[in-house]
């Protein structure tokens, strides 16, 4: 009997014959006629089954060995593919122990021939496949983990989505006032559309003297903290002008009020105040972007009267300021916010200019939102109010 001559991990030569090497193989070996009647099968086998080489050799066929399934996967598969190809190549099957447990196995056979290129012998070699079952198993427990997180953060988004949704609306201003003597307007538009939710916003109520509030405001950031503090402010604003105060002197209070709210700081707004029947307007613009006043004959021009800093910021260089304007029949008073017409890509300016094309145009929030944002790569929340005075008192 020849031997394999191999190294130990001392160094030593251990001599380790054929008959040796087939019997203590890492793998299981048997060899089997074209029929699956087993000639011969190794230790290693012997020893994963359970079976005695009695039990086996010229006693049981392959194909008895396995489990129900991999019996019919044998007949329809395995036999008709080791005929036509003369091999098949990782099976995974489960042979049935000698104490009926499976024993998932990974099957690989060659079909020897004679010299006329009949079948007359098999030879399989089987690997123990436990770990491989147990990595697959764990694999897949580790796909459903992953499929139960991904539907719960789905479940989690719908929910916020819902939410936010819920708290936008409730945050916007209702409907605005109706009245003969004008005509309101609003627009928001959302950044993004499924998460309707920032600090953009406009509102519009009747004074208990009859005069009307206006703003267009801008909170800095996005999301829910910025959303409420955006509905602060514009409770805020309206407790104020309800309470009496003019539009300086509201800027005034909501700078000591966003004291005490931080992430109200630094928001912008412009507030005005409209007296329907002789069509003035006071206005203070705390860092806004100025108005646009669209005049009936269609000219488009800033109004920068009433300026100075942002909520919150207060300088002496510039102070709190209000001032008056005068709204003739058919004009229109456009208050807006940043998203309407900033562009990272250009300055500010080129973005004025577009606006009072458009806004002479035709100075509808709609057509606003049709001939500007379009126009734009960029996305951003929204805000437009459209007030216009239809016509003089009687």
């Amino acid at each position: 009997m020849r031997s394999a001559r191999s190294s130990d991990p001392s160094g030593r030569v251990t001599d380790l014959s054929a008959e040796e090497l087939y019997e203590q193989a890492p793998c299981g070996y048997l060899s089997s006629t074209p029929d699956g009647t087993i000639v011969r099968v190794n230790e290693t086998f012997l020893r994963w089954t359970g079976y005695r080489r009695q039990d086996l050799v010229a006693v049981k066929r392959f194909q008895d060995l396995l489990s129900p399934g991999g019996r019919i996967y044998h007949e329809t598969h395995y036999a008709p593919l080791l005929r036509m190809q003369g091999s098949v190549r990782e099976i995974a099957v489960d042979i049935l122990t000698a104490d009926r447990r499976r024993l998932p196995v990974l099957v690989n056979s060659a079909l020897v021939t004679d010299e006329a290129g009949e079948p007359e012998l098999v030879r399989t070699t089987l690997f123990d496949a436990r770990e491989r079952k147990a990595y697959e198993r764990e694999l897949l427990a580790a796909r459903d983990r992953e499929r139960q997180a991904r539907e719960a953060v789905e479940r989690l988004h719908a929910q916020s989505q819902a939410t936010s949704h819920a708290l936008q609306q409730s945050l916007l201003a209702s409907e605005a006032p109706r009245d003969p003597r004008f005509d309101i307007v609003t627009l928001y538009q959302p950044a993004v559309e499924d998460l309707e939710v920032g600090g953009d916003w406009h509102d519009a109520f009747v004074l208990p003297d009859g005069r009307l509030g206006l703003v267009v405001g801008d909170v800095v950031g996005r999301g829910l903290i910025a959303a409420t503090a955006m509905g602060q402010l514009r409770s805020a604003v309206r407790a104020l002008a309800i309470a009496g105060l003019g539009p300086v002197e509201l800027i005034r209070a909501l700078d000591a009020f966003v004291a005490g709210v931080d992430a109200a700081k630094f928001a912008t707004l412009v507030y005005a105040e409209v007296e329907p029947d002789l069509g003035t307007a006071t206005i203070a613009s705390a860092g806004h972007l100025p108005p646009v006043l669209v005049t009936a004959a269609g000219e488009a021009r800033l109004w920068f009267g009433g300026r100075s800093t942002p909520v919150g910021i207060q300088t002496p260089a510039l102070p709190r300021a209000e001032a008056e304007l005068a709204l003739n029949p058919g004009d229109t008073l456009v208050l807006y916010t940043d998203g309407l017409i900033e562009r990272r890509t250009e300055s500010i300016d080129t973005g004025l200019a577009r606006l009072l094309a458009a806004a002479a145009d035709d100075p509808h929030p709609d057509a606003l939102r049709r001939n500007l944002i379009a126009q734009g790569p960029d996305k951003d929340d929204v805000c437009v109010l459209a007030f216009t005075r239809t016509h003089a008192a009687e």
